[in-house]
């Protein structure tokens, strides 16, 4: 089933009819005969892509070539409309319910085989539909907004009623830091923004040319603004990219936006896996630093389609081997957990699975866990969510420009990936896998993570000092470093550091707590066995080795 991850009671909507389709998925057999290169990638890629790669020493390869336009040609020739293509999967996706075109393509040299993934189904339905948590759209609900809470004298922004959900995972640190999204490119795939483009919160955006586009894989040119489009989208946006100082701002302010459709509100079909996989891909290209996701897939309207748990595998879905796809080119990939926390199917969905997809579940305003939060682990056993935020009665925007809360992990995401986007500002020679690490290594529970917090709840400016330390006090002529990396037990300290008689190795909490100092003499230098952190638990924690005149600091992994 597919996911707007939000809760609610009940929401009602009547929609005219509109037209019948069936779409197909065409899997071609190669890229032959294709006129783009790997060596001209820019005719492609962007320049800004290509750019993030390079930093993570990430290459091309033939996924990422755009389908052979020929054979899309081809295709279209038969009397299909073609939709998009999917270059990572080889595929065209098209609009067609003649048997005969269907053949036709089908006999096409380089056609593999062909899906079909939406059956007749209206684009737009004449019944009015209401919808329950256990729908397929759980709606939210929308309560009132409380008062506005009291922000510390001290924070830079003031941030009315989402102020708690800063705070809670420190982005407002990495605020008064100066890191507040600025040059960071986030795609939000979500299904519909409706009026965006009128509302005051988002005028900060409009005026600084913050809006970079908008996409619909759905109905390719539609207006994703209309006052026909789901509210889901609007309310995401807003939780990172909303600026109403003294009512609501979101965790990265400051940020760049391209806002994709890829899911449609009315029907549950596979199609719009597909399409989230059209906008993954499309983001890539842009060469945006970070995806936010509140979306998720179970079952369907045609149980032809539905997964099953042994599908949370993070390799099986279409949508999640599209999302590490984009995960493995450099893109923080963020995802909503699920709210199924409290229903049969209580475990996360798709691309929450994914091996490299940053999971968010949810909790309350005291970091409690959310009673509808998807748990973990996968299918595989590997922990899920990786980690949590703010998800019930979370501060949103809604579509007639007013501040109120809505619960779901739908929220936690996007919470959290304006976080990251902040983050990776202010780190800007990490790589995503690193930030992701760095996140969930100093989150509260990263000792002992479990399947309904994960690693935890963040804490920004902690898993930025984590990514810094290492290169507070560079000195060229020390040479220490730790074996075993990552370690269980003691760890022994080899090395040595010139002109000393005497070595002080201190060991550091990331939040700065010493918790060790000893002393070797010049002789014991070079092995150096540290004890003492058979008693700690696993973590991160850091090494600070000096003489009086230099010094080093390491990183130690406790596992």
């Amino acid at each position: 089933m597919k996911r707007l991850l939000i809760i609610a009671s009940v929401i009602m909507f009547s929609i005219s009819l509109f037209a019948q389709v069936q779409k197909h998925v065409v899997f071609l057999m190669n890229k032959d005969n294709n006129p783009y290169s790997l060596s001209n990638p820019s005719a492609f890629l962007t320049q800004r892509s290509l750019d993030r790669r390079a930093k993570s020493n990430i290459p091309l390869d033939m996924k990422d070539l755009p389908v052979t336009p020929s054979y899309v040609a081809q295709i279209a020739a038969t009397g299909a409309t073609v939709v998009y293509s999917l270059k990572w999967f080889n595929a065209v996706v098209v609009n067609t319910n003649d048997p005969v075109i269907l053949a036709s393509i089908a006999a096409l040299p380089f056609v593999d085989h062909i899906d079909q993934v939406l059956f007749d189904q209206p684009l737009k339905s004449t019944t009015t539909k209401g919808y329950k948590a256990t729908d397929g759209i759980p709606p939210y609900t929308l309560g009132n907004a409380g008062p506005v809470s009291t922000v510390k004298s001290s924070n830079l922004i003031n941030y009315g009623q989402a102020y708690n959900q800063a705070h809670m995972i420190n982005v407002d640190g990495l605020h008064n830091l100066g890191f507040t999204g600025q040059g960071m490119m986030i795609a939000i795939l979500d299904a519909g923004f409706n009026s965006v483009d009128n509302i005051p919160a988002f005028d900060s955006l409009w005026l600084n040319n913050r809006i970079l586009g908008t996409r619909d894989f759905n109905l390719p040119g539609n207006n994703v603004f209309a006052d026909t489009m789901h509210s889901h989208g609007t309310m995401v946006l807003s939780t990172i990219g909303a600026n109403l100082p003294g009512q609501m701002v979101g965790t990265a302010p400051d940020a760049s936006f391209w806002l994709i459709r890829t899911e449609v509100g009315w029907y549950e079909m596979l199609i719009e896996e597909y399409n989230w996989a059209g906008g993954a891909e499309f983001a890539d290209s842009l060469g945006a630093d970070v995806i936010n996701s509140s979306l998720g897939y179970t079952t369907f309207d045609k149980p032809v389609f539905n997964h099953t748990y042994a599908d949370m595998n993070g390799n099986t879905t279409p949508i999640t081997r599209a999302a590490d796809m984009a995960a493995d080119r450099g893109i923080l990939v963020v995802n909503s957990a699920g709210n199924d926390g409290a229903n049969g199917w209580h475990y996360i969905g798709a691309p929450a699975d994914g091996n490299s997809v940053f999971s968010l579940g949810a909790v309350d305003a005291s970091g409690n866990y959310a009673y509808f939060s998807s748990v973990g682990p996968t299918y595989d056993g590997r922990v899920k969510p990786d980690v949590v935020a703010q998800g019930l009665n979370s501060t949103v925007i809604n579509t007639n420009g007013n501040v109120t809360q809505a619960s779901g992990t739908s929220f936690s995401s996007p919470i959290m990936a304006g976080a990251l986007a902040c983050l990776l500002q202010s780190t800007p020679a990490f790589s995503a896998e690193q930030i992701r690490s760095a996140v969930r290594n100093t989150a509260s529970r990263s000792s002992a993570p479990d399947e309904l917090y994960g690693w935890g709840i963040p804490n920004m400016v902690n898993a930025r000092t984590l990514l810094s330390a290492p290169d507070m006090h560079p000195v060229s002529q020390n040479q220490f470093s730790l074996f075993p990396m990552p370690f269980t037990s003691a760890p022994i300290l080899r090395g040595s550091m010139s002109n000393s008689g005497s070595i002080r190795v201190e060991v550091l909490s990331v939040t700065g707590q010493l918790l060790i100092s000893k002393t070797f003499q010049s002789e014991e230098s070079s092995s150096m066995k540290l004890d003492e952190f058979n008693g700690f638990p696993s973590g991160i924690y850091f090494l600070r080795i000096s003489n009086g005149t230099s010094q080093q600091v390491l990183r130690a992994v406790k596992i």
